[in-house]
């Protein structure tokens, strides 16, 4: 059978979540595998060309991947009528301007979100998308995830019964960079890199939100910066002026209850950095990034309210784990794939850029809301 070719020009690689998730999980897994599947039994094969500014890091990563192309000359990349697909995982601040860029060439797109800093371009670039006719997709790794995977099955199962409420919980402890070097890059914290966990974050959950359990309707959002003063990569001190922590809440279409904490400043005593504990009528579950645990009607203890005495129930053995029922791959792999089949198959990708923006019109919303400590509608977004 044949194996088709799809040349990807992907930049920004040299990053940890680019390098580790999307070039060498996701793409290195897929050639090593032989390539992407098709129905009538072809295949497709990456061929990636990696793109950045750092021609040692390019080189070095190239070699340790076995990828023959590289190139410090985006302009040069993008002017290759053979590399039809332009990937990007650089930082925000530049994403819109070179998905512009690619879009003008006739590249089709995926990218990671957010896929701007604002809501006006990230309109922009999916009307510039859908003008020029090019398809394209963006990252929502986390509906990938083998926790959420299993919690989409209690929902599509009627466990639940009616949902009342999600509580999800993200974060931990980003060490501030002077006597433990920071697990996160300084640009997180700097407003004019594009930094801030509700520009972050809010685009994630409006994607778990929406699709897994009803779509956004309105938010309450309170940022905050408590660490105002972090240590860069080069040991050198500086003004963190984004937030580094937000308290949301989210009322969702069918009148479900939604609130996330997201936070860089907190230390984890839950069961995974994030969680999410959905209560039903019916039944209750808590999902984390790969364990899923649910709790039936039929199990719920009753405990009763008596602070003179220590707890007699011990809740936590009163769960029961949701079993594994597939193998379970990479998300980002997962739906580079999906993204795969749509460009040679045709197949339906929900998650386009218009999806990316409504990330970024919730993260809007958030810092409206903080700034102007008020509940904020979130209207149909259309392009």
């Amino acid at each position: 059978m044949a194996q088709h070719r799809l040349g990807i020009i992907m930049n920004g690689v040299t990053g940890r979540m680019g390098m580790n998730q999307h070039l060498i999980r996701s793409i290195v897994a897929i050639r090593a595998a032989g390539g992407v599947a098709l129905k009538n039994g072809e295949s497709v094969m990456p061929d990636p060309i990696l793109v950045g500014r750092n021609e040692a890091k390019l080189a070095q990563l190239a070699k340790a991947n076995g990828i023959a192309r590289w190139t410090t000359d985006l302009h040069g990349a993008l002017k290759n009528r053979e590399d039809t697909l332009f990937f990007d995982a650089a930082t925000t601040k530049l994403r819109a301007r070179l998905l512009h860029k690619a879009i003008a060439a006739g590249k089709d797109i995926y990218c990671e979100k957010p896929i701007a800093e604002n809501l006006k371009d990230a309109v922009a670039l999916a009307r510039a998308a859908k003008q020029k006719g090019v398809r394209n997709g963006v990252v929502q790794d986390k509906l990938f995830l083998p926790g959420l995977l299993k919690l989409r099955t209690l929902i599509d199962s009627g466990f639940f019964g009616r949902v009342l409420a999600v509580r999800g919980e993200f974060g931990y402890w980003v060490f501030e960079g002077d006597w433990q070097p920071a697990q996160r890059p300084s640009w997180n914290y700097k407003k004019k890199e594009g930094g801030g966990i509700i520009l972050d974050m809010l685009c994630h959950w409006r994607y778990v939100l929406d699709n897994l359990f009803g779509e956004v309707k309105s938010v309450s959002c309170l940022g905050a910066t408590h660490i105002p003063r972090r240590w860069d990569e080069n040991g050198k001190p500086y003004k963190a002026d984004v937030d580094d922590a937000a308290y949301a809440t989210f009322q969702l279409a069918g009148g479900v209850i939604a609130h996330i904490n997201s936070s860089w400043c907190t230390r984890v005593r839950r069961d995974d950095l994030v969680t999410f504990h959905v209560d039903g009528t019916h039944g209750s579950a808590v999902a984390g990034l790969q364990k899923c645990w649910n709790q039936a009607r039929v199990n719920t203890p009753r405990p009763v309210w008596n602070p003179d005495v220590p707890q007699p129930i011990k809740f936590l053995e009163t769960w029961s784990e949701v079993p594994d029922s597939m193998a379970y791959d990479n998300g980002f792999k997962a739906e580079w794939e999906m993204f795969i089949r749509h460009l040679f198959e045709d197949v339906p990708f929900k998650w386009t850029l218009l999806e990316g923006a409504k990330g970024v019109q919730l993260a809007e919303a958030g810092l409206r809301s903080w700034k102007e400590r008020r509940w904020i509608d979130i209207p149909l977004l259309k392009v």
